[in-house]
This record gives structure tokens, C-alpha cells and sequence, in this order.
């Protein structure tokens, strides 16, 4: 799928706008929450504070969020046969309703990172650290060989409890413990499940910012979607994830949609989550937000919109990225060429330790005060 957003084919986003550590490791005295905050309101933007975030909501908002816990998906291994093969790095990502896992091959790094290669070949043995074996199958989906499906032999959850470690990209400068990639708001999954990668639209939230939040009359929502492996250089689209709206989640959305309050999406995967369950009870625009579970493959684009969502929080992404087609289908094209430009004139921080974007109805005749520029 390629990304079309007209003013971002020629985007750049310089090296150097890539956040390495942690915000909390950028000096003493800072937290989670120090980060910057762009926020969109149609075209018209405005340079905040994270900490800012509960004064940018009202009273009968809605935040809903993704509890899915961040696992240690990482681990070394070798492919082929005893003694010796080719060192590798393997991405746990999905586990399927069979048992089987979605995999990801990569080649290790001097560095600690990894760089990609091709998967396969079907009916290779990995073999694991602690005795554990990984039989590659075949490709996840036909054309592309960058995920396998993998049928394990051994304790996967107890081998990434083990020897795993959080999913590391180039861009970040060392490794970090597994707490760095955890949000305020995961909970364990009843079958040792989880996400691949951070949900990091969550991560600058501290349980103070919470409580405030919720001081000011703004409710959270919960719900689940376990991510998977991002394609860090195709900007492949997201392939299917199980995903859980709880009733109680759906209730409240409708009812902050029935009184006038907005419904805000902590992270993509909410918004797939969301919009998965609305389309599976209802169709055409303005549905109402319904309870399910089970697997998703939507892709939220334009052309179909959202219906349950009015507003979304997120990280920056890379301008080939498909999770852009989502922000366009939440905002618009023009705010969402608007907002970025103003992210790379500002000194904005990308990726998953770096600085987050607030995607705002517009609303004619509001006034939005431009709060503090630092974080």
C-alpha cells in the first residue's frame, strides 16, 4: 500500500529528529511526561507541553486506551543445523488461534540492533536459547517474505520471560529494560499475551497526569489490541491483530457521543480496535461503538473514514509510513500537511520515546492558547 499525502512526499524528516533515549534519560530531574505536544485543530496548530494535555480536554471527553502489556519479543538464536548456523535475531509478533507464532528474522547488529533479511527458508530449524525450536512454515501473507508463520516447540512466554528482550531499532542508542517499554496503563493478559512493540501513544502518561485527568472530569476507557511487528523500513500496512472492546468501553463512548463529549483515540491501535467493533455491528457513518473480540484486518483509510473516533493522540510518523493514511482519515489531509511541517520546523522528536501529536475536531470560532514550547 503506498502513502499519498500531497505536501509530504518531499518531507524529510532529519536524522538527527530521531529520539534515542527515553525522555526520562534526557536530564535530571525529568519524567515520562516530559515531552512536547503538537496539537491539530483543522490546520491551525499549536505547541504545548505533555503536561498541558488535561487542559486541552473537557469535562465528558472520553480517553480510550490500550492496556495490552509490551513484551520481551526479542530473542538470539540459530539458524540451521548444530553445530554452529547463522546468528539470528528473532521478533516474536502474533500468536495465532493454532498455536503457531508470526515471526520476524533479523540479522544482529555490532551495535545491539538488527538489520532486516529475508525470511525463511520453509522448513529451517531456529533453535533457541534454554533448548527451544522454531519450524518455519511459510509466509505470513503471500508476496512477502519479511513474517513466517513458525510452529514452536517449548514454553514461548517462559522463553521471553527468560531470554527475551524489548524490540530494538537503530535509531535508538542502547538497549532498555523492558519497564522503559511498559505504559501506565498495562495490564498481564489472562494467556501471557501481549504486544511486540510499545503501544507508545500511552507511554507519557504518569498515574499523576491520570488522576488529573480524571479530576477534571475526563474518563478513561480501556481496551485491548496486542501489535504486532512494524515494518521499521517497508512501511508495510498493519497485517490481522486480535483486539478486545469491552462493553463497558463501548457504553461509555456512546455515551460521551450522545452528550456532546469527544471520543480521543490514545494510539492507532485504538482507533483500529474501535472501528473494528463498529464495523462489525453497524454500518454506514456515525455508527455506535459495540463490544467485540477476535481478529482484525482493517485498514483505516480516506476513502472509509472513521466513525466512532473524533480525535486521536499519537506519536510522529515517518512521512512513508501507512499509519499516515489513518491520521489523514481521522484530520484531513490539509491538517495533517500542516502539522507535520510545523513537527520538522519545531524541532520535534519522532518515534516511540519521542514527542506525540494531538489530532483535534475543529471548531469554529475556538481560540486555542499556545502553551509552553519546551518538554
Amino acid at each position: 500500500m503506498s502513502v499519498v499525502v500531497d505536501g509530504l512526499e518531499g518531507l524529510r524528516v532529519p536524522e538527527e529528529l530521531s529520539a534515542r533515549v527515553p525522555a526520562e534519560q534526557r536530564g535530571p530531574g525529568r519524567g515520562r511526561d516530559d515531552v512536547r505536544l503538537l496539537v491539530s485543530r483543522g490546520e491551525a496548530v499549536s505547541h504545548h507541553a505533555f503536561r498541558e494535555l488535561p487542559a486541552l480536554l473537557r469535562a465528558g471527553d472520553v480517553l480510550v486506551v490500550n492496556t495490552s502489556p509490551t513484551l520481551a519479543a526479542a530473542v538470539d538464536g540459530r539458524l540451521g543445523p548444530e553445530p554452529g548456523g547463522e546468528p539470528v535475531v528473532v521478533h516474536f509478533s502474533t500468536r495465532g488461534d493454532d498455536g503457531r507464532w508470526a515471526v520476524e528474522l533479523r540479522s544482529p547488529e555490532p551495535s545491539g540492533s538488527t538489520r532486516p533479511r529475508a525470511g525463511g527458508p520453509a522448513g529451517a530449524v531456529v533453535r533457541l536459547p534454554g533448548g527451544g525450536r522454531l519450524a518455519l512454515a511459510g509466509p505470513l501473507t503471500p508476496g512477502s517474505g519479511r513474517l513466517w508463520w513458525a510452529r514452536a516447540y517449548g514454553d514461548v512466554p517462559g522463553l521471553l520471560g527468560r531470554y527475551g528482550r524489548p524490540i530494538r531499532y537503530g535509531y535508538t542508542e542502547r538497549d532498555q529494560p523492558l519497564s522503559a517499554y511498559q505504559t501506565v496503563f498495562a495490564r498481564p493478559s489472562p494467556d501471557g499475551g501481549g504486544s511486540a512493540e510499545m503501544p507508545s501513544a500511552g507511554r507519557p502518561f504518569t498515574a499523576g497526569l491520570v488522576a488529573e485527568l480524571a479530576a477534571r472530569g475526563v474518563w478513561i476507557a480501556p481496551l485491548s489490541l496486542h501489535t504486532g511487528v512494524a515494518s521499521a523500513e517497508a512501511h508495510e500496512p498493519p497485517y490481522p491483530e486480535r483486539f478486545e472492546v469491552p462493553a463497558a468501553t463501548a457504553a461509555l463512548v456512546n455515551a460521551a457521543r450522545a452528550t456532546g463529549g469527544r471520543v480521543i483515540a490514545v494510539g492507532t491501535t485504538v482507533v483500529r480496535a474501535l472501528e473494528s467493533a463498529a464495523v462489525a455491528g453497524s454500518a454506514g457513518a456515525g455508527a455506535s461503538a459495540r463490544a467485540g473480540r477476535g481478529w482484525t484486518d482493517l485498514v483505516v483509510t480516506p476513502a472509509r473514514g472513521v466513525r466512532v473516533v473524533d480525535g486521536l493522540l499519537t506519536g510522529l510518523h515517518e512521512p512513508e509510513a501507512s499509519h499516515l493514511l489513518m491520521l489523514e482519515a481521522v484530520a484531513g489531509r490539509a491538517a495533517l500537511r500542516s502539522a507535520y511541517a510545523a513537527a520538522v520546523r519545531g524541532r520535534y522528536l519522532w518515534h516511540e520515546f519521542g514527542d506525540v501529536h494531538l489530532l483535534l475536531p475543529e471548531e469554529k470560532g475556538h481560540r486555542v492558547r499556545c502553551g509552553s514550547n519546551s518538554g
